[in-house]
C-alpha cells in the first residue's frame, strides 16, 4: 500500500489555482464592441512559474511531524497588442515599441506592404480613367 506524499496535495492545489487564472481568454482577451462598431480583441503575454519542495524531518511525538513542505507559483500578465477589427479593415496595433532595427523592420512591413497596395490601385484607377485621343 503505498501513501502519497503531502508534497503532491501542495503541488495539486497550487497548480489547480494557477490552471485557473490562465486561460485562452486571458492570451486572446474576449472582443470589446465600440459604439461606432470596431470590434478590438486583446492580446497577451502570460508568463508563469512554479517551484515546489518538501523535506522529510527528524521524527518527533506524532506522525503528523515528519514532513515538512511548501509550494510557491506566480503569473506575469503583460498586454502585447489589440487587434482592430473596423469592418473589412483589421489591424493590430502594438503596445510596445520595437527595440532593434530588426523588430522596427518587421513592425514596419504591414504598413509599407498597405502603401504598395494603395499606390498599385491608385496607378490601375489613373489608367482606366485615362482617355485616348484619336
Amino acid at each position: 500500500m503505498s501513501q502519497q506524499s503531502p508534497i503532491s496535495e501542495f503541488t495539486a492545489s497550487a497548480l489547480s489555482s494557477l490552471r485557473s487564472l490562465v486561460d485562452v481568454n486571458t492570451i486572446v482577451g474576449d472582443p470589446i464592441t465600440t459604439a461606432g462598431g470596431v470590434v478590438i480583441i486583446p492580446i497577451s503575454k502570460v508568463s508563469f512559474g512554479y517551484a515546489s519542495g518538501g523535506s522529510d524531518l527528524p521524527p518527533g511525538e506524532k506522525k503528523a511531524d515528519l514532513f515538512g513542505g511548501g509550494t510557491g507559483g506566480g503569473v506575469t500578465i503583460q498586454p502585447l497588442a489589440f487587434l482592430v477589427i473596423n469592418g473589412s479593415d483589421v489591424q493590430l496595433m502594438q503596445m510596445q515599441t520595437a527595440d532593434s532595427t530588426g523588430d522596427r523592420i518587421v513592425n514596419a512591413v504591414p504598413g509599407i506592404i498597405d502603401k504598395v497596395m494603395g499606390m498599385i490601385k491608385k496607378d490601375k484607377a489613373d489608367d482606366a480613367g485615362v482617355a485616348i485621343d484619336s
